[in-house]
């Protein structure tokens, strides 16, 4: 099995950079912005289930983009540190529509966000054809 250092591989991990930094902002500027403009309440009223795709997206893009650089690296730690926040952000789905969610929420965002940051900073190091046992 080979690893590059391909646009497609750049793309996976920019894609879930950008994912983890939308459920972030969605977390917390969305219920700032309900709270200063009631207006709007009702025009942005998404409803709840949107946490669940938006989970059930992530899932399989951060699972894939870490799983192969921890495999090719052979560094585990943003592999785990996406997987545990990828956890809380699931356990914030049984909590749902408690003022909590929106805290346990973020902090998993920005621990996934964190995971795909550490694996985008170390994609250099990673050379075509190499994968450590």
């Amino acid at each position: 099995m080979q690893f590059s250092n391909s646009p497609h591989r750049n793309l996976l991990d920019g894609m879930a950079i950008a994912g983890s930094a939308l459920c972030l902002i969605h977390c917390l500027a969305l219920p700032l912005i309900i709270a200063w403009l009631p207006a709007l309440s009702d025009w942005l009223s998404w409803p709840e289930s949107v946490h669940l795709w938006i989970l059930l997206a992530a899932l399989p893009l951060s699972f894939f983009a870490l799983w192969r650089h921890a495999l090719c690296e052979g560094r585990k730690g943003p592999f785990l540190l996406g997987m545990a926040g990828l956890a809380i952000m699931a356990s914030a789905l049984l909590i749902e529509g408690s003022p909590l969610e929106p805290f346990v929420t973020s902090i998993g965002a920005a621990l996934l966000a964190a995971a795909h940051i550490l694996n985008w900073r170390g994609r250099r190091s990673c050379h075509e054809g190499e994968l450590r046992q």
